[in-house]
């Protein structure tokens, strides 16, 4: 049974943005049991830790000999162990693959930049003049993907890890007001969290803040 690592004490109060959230929902997708290891900020920065996360960051993912970190990694090997989560034709399973690296690489950074922004810069004298152009970065890529899907469901065909990562990446904007622009978008990212899958991960975190709020 794979071991995950998450925060001991998420950043986001258990709103299932902590990145361990979507290696949770993979697993939890193919209905794969894990075990999950909490660490301290503290404990991320120690040799150990660094042993599997050269960066010192969450989640990292063992199996038996195998220990992994980057969620783009940790899902794509989950989806490639298992069914469910990359069609078996080989052109569209090679799209979902396209649509993961599309999620991290080139929604995820505007995104982030965006997010960091606002919880960080509020109190600088440019950050006022500065956030229309960052929204504006996003609302750029919102608008191309919008055009793909034109109404679909999910990206190419079925679910697969491609919608999985785009719509954990998509849940950093719940807060800016940003998605309420798209509403095919919106409505898209309401169809990722109303999977059960998607439920199980995201109470199983929560737990995990919760249970850390009380102690």
């Amino acid at each position: 049974m794979p071991t995950i690592t998450a925060f001991e004490t998420s950043p986001d109060r258990g709103r299932g943005q902590a990145r361990d959230m979507r290696v949770r929902w993979a697993l939890e997708e193919v209905g794969q049991a894990y075990d999950v290891r909490l660490v301290s900020f503290a404990a991320m920065k120690q040799p150990a830790h660094l042993a599997l996360h050269p960066f010192g960051q969450i989640p990292t993912y063992e199996d038996g000999d195998l220990a992994l970190f980057e969620t783009g990694a940790i899902v794509l090997h989950i989806a490639e162990r298992h069914g469910g989560l990359l069609p078996t034709d080989s052109n569209a399973r090679s799209r979902a693959i396209a649509w993961m690296f599309a999620a991290l690489n080139t929604l995820e950074p505007p995104i982030v930049e965006l997010g960091m922004a606002m919880l960080f810069e509020r109190d600088r004298s440019w950050y006022a003049e500065r956030l229309p152009m960052l929204q504006d970065r996003v609302r750029t890529r919102l608008g191309e993907l919008s055009r793909r899907l034109s109404g679909a469901d999910w990206l190419d065909g079925a679910f697969s890890a491609g919608d999985l990562m785009m719509v954990t990446v998509l849940r950093r904007l719940n807060t800016s007001g940003l998605l309420d622009e798209y509403p095919d978008i919106a409505a898209y990212v309401a169809r990722g969290e109303a999977r059960p899958a998607f439920r199980r991960a995201f109470d199983a975190q929560l737990a995990v803040f919760n249970a850390a709020s009380r102690s």
